[in-house]
């Protein structure tokens, strides 16, 4: 299997080198489908942080791409651009120059996010973002996320979770061509066991947002985010933020196809009399 790994919070991020680690899984403590001697992971993300830069993409300046090592036995490509830019720029360039020309990868994964993005964060989110531009681009895509809390983020246990998570995923039902798939990591419990995988909807309620009103030195009025980014006007029961409060991993199928079939027929007979 050929894996492209990916991320928003830059190629450096301790969240993409832990799940690096626990894809590759050097000392077989996870065993599962991925690993393997013909497993190959091409690393291609940020050089920055691109976090909540959700799907945008760079037309008007040159994507520079450099060879990065973020850790010894890691090596990547840092690209100056957004996570929609990394997979765009690796799927149609970067791949066929590593693997030949019409390959692509067999999987994208794209995180593990600090911080959950679930309920209307997928539409913010990079990490979203990129695994979006993939599954659109024919590559089946995973994006994952780890819930952080007050305490220090333990990525190591997130990204192994993660990895049994896809693992799981891949060995019952694996997503096939244009599909994608985000998961959610909830914080680590009181004990190591493995939590409850909870396929489930996006919570569609909005934010709490907050804004701090403050003056600069020149006197100039500004407003600075002060919201919580997991304050949500409401929540449903079962949907993505519920499963994950509830320390389970919760699995949403997304699709890029924005259209309100819902409501399609519905406009083209009302401007159809008009």
């Amino acid at each position: 299997m050929r894996i492209l790994l990916t991320n928003d919070d830059g190629i450096r991020a301790p969240g993409i080198i832990a799940l690096y680690h626990a894809l590759v899984d050097r000392d077989g403590k996870l065993g599962g489908l991925i690993a393997g001697p013909d497993t190959e992971i091409l690393v291609v993300a940020p050089e920055t942080v691109q976090s909540a830069t959700s799907h945008g993409v760079t037309f008007h300046e040159p994507l520079m791409a450099k060879p990065v090592t973020p850790e010894p036995g890691m090596e990547g490509i840092a690209v100056d651009g957004r996570p929609a830019d990394c997979v765009k720029l690796a799927i149609s360039q970067l791949w066929p120059e590593r693997f030949g020309e019409g390959s692509k990868p067999d999987l994208v994964i794209s995180g593990l996010n600090a911080g959950a993005n679930c309920g209307i964060n997928v539409i913010y989110s990079g990490t979203v973002a990129a695994a979006l531009e993939a599954a659109f681009l024919g590559v089946p895509s995973i994006a994952t996320s780890l819930l952080i809390g007050r305490q220090t983020p333990d990525f190591e246990t997130a990204s192994a979770r993660a990895r049994r998570a896809i693992d799981h995923i891949l060995h019952t039902r694996p997503p096939t061509g244009h599909e994608c798939l985000n998961i959610n990591i909830p914080k680590k419990g009181a004990d190591d066991a493995m939590p409850k995988i909870s396929v489930c909807p996006m919570n569609t309620h909005g934010l709490v947002d907050s804004y701090e009103r403050r003056i600069s030195p020149a006197g100039d009025v500004y407003y600075w985010a002060s919201g919580h980014g997991l304050d949500f006007h409401a929540t449903e029961d079962d949907s993505d933020v519920d499963r994950l409060f509830a320390g389970e991993i919760s699995v949403t199928p997304l699709m890029y196809n924005l259209t309100n079939y819902q409501h399609l027929e519905d406009w083209k007979r009302s401007l159809d009399r008009a």
